[in-house]
């Protein structure tokens, strides 16, 4: 699947012109009539240097060739710095598909279309994206900016992960939210997108972890992903079947009739748990299904940059 083509044809990139002016209007437009002028790695301009102010910034090559003190002005290149995280366990390829498509995709590549569809938002932003993929391992770490150069490469690493069909890759999600916590150093917006399916750590260690990466400020805001069909709603027939653990191999026989009642209670106490904890360590929650369509997400942004302070 081709990102940049599906993005382009998506319902809810479709409706990002709308939900730009809706949710922010006037401010990305107030924001980026004037550049800012700050001290980043683009250079923008040169200025007369005036009596009194730093000359930390005089380009002293400049002052060589003509004689005369300028200082090196510099457009601001980001206004917001956002991370993305996704777990790319094997459960988040659940379901299985032969191929990934606009109209057929599984968990991960909801969160892969997800997170394109939000690189378009944020180039059209000015704000600099950077992107961690995990599983049993630490896979993938590219570090906030905003270049063309910059998101080209993010895009070609959401499309190589959605070539990728892990068997039996657990999530490591204690390990490496303290290791990707470590990495953002400046303060950002950062999103989760994960099913929330741990077998191996306890819910305490999790949420540390959790906790870890609103450390210096970050905001977090958790995508708890899942396909509400099948995950929430146990919406299967009446044959026997042999469930499997994707990550443990683990496998059930049983009839879904006999245990659907009782598995969606569990699963809405355990949703409404996950609210009620997140709401403590004030993370933001945000249950989606990967039926709907982007919205929800583009959304989310838009409301949590205007927040951003």
């Amino acid at each position: 699947m081709k990102l940049q083509d599906e993005i382009n044809k998506s319902e809810g990139f479709g409706n990002l012109d709308h939900l730009a002016n809706q949710i922010v209007e006037g401010f990305i437009s107030g924001m980026h009539k004037s550049p800012f002028h700050g001290f980043s790695a683009e250079f923008a301009e040169h200025k007369i240097y005036n009596n009194g102010e730093s000359t930390k910034h005089i380009d002293w090559k400049l002052y060589a060739k003509t004689d005369k003190l300028y200082t090196k002005r510099y457009e601001e290149e980001t206004n917001l710095r956002c991370h993305v995280i996704i777990d790319n366990s094997s459960s988040m390829h659940y379901p299985k598909l032969k191929e990934q498509s606009l109209s057929e995709y599984n968990k991960i590549g909801f969160a892969a279309l997800a997170t394109a569809s939000l690189m378009k938002l944020l180039k059209k932003q000015r704000d600099a994206m950077g992107l961690s993929i995990y599983s049993e391992e630490y896979e993938y770490y590219l570090p906030e900016k905003g270049s063309e150069r910059h998101f080209q490469l993010l895009l070609h690493q959401l499309e190589e992960t959605l070539k990728k069909n892990p068997q039996q890759r657990k999530t490591e999600t204690y390990t490496y939210l303290h290791q990707i916590a470590e990495k953002v150093k400046r303060r950002s917006l950062i999103f989760l997108f994960t099913d929330m399916f741990q077998s191996n750590e306890d819910e305490q260690r999790l949420f540390e972890a959790l906790r870890h990466l609103k450390y210096n400020k970050h905001e977090l805001v958790l995508f708890h992903t899942f396909d509400e069909e099948k995950e929430v709603n146990f919406d299967f027939d009446e044959a026997p079947k042999r469930f499997t653990d994707v990550e443990t191999g683990e496998v059930i026989p049983l009839y879904a009739e006999n245990v659907k009642e009782e598995y969606q209670k569990e699963v809405k106490r355990y949703m409404k748990h996950l609210a009620q904890m997140c709401l403590q360590y004030r993370i933001k929650y945000v249950p989606v299904n990967i039926h709907d369509n982007f919205n929800k997400i583009l959304t989310t942004y838009l409301i949590e940059r205007q927040k951003f302070k």
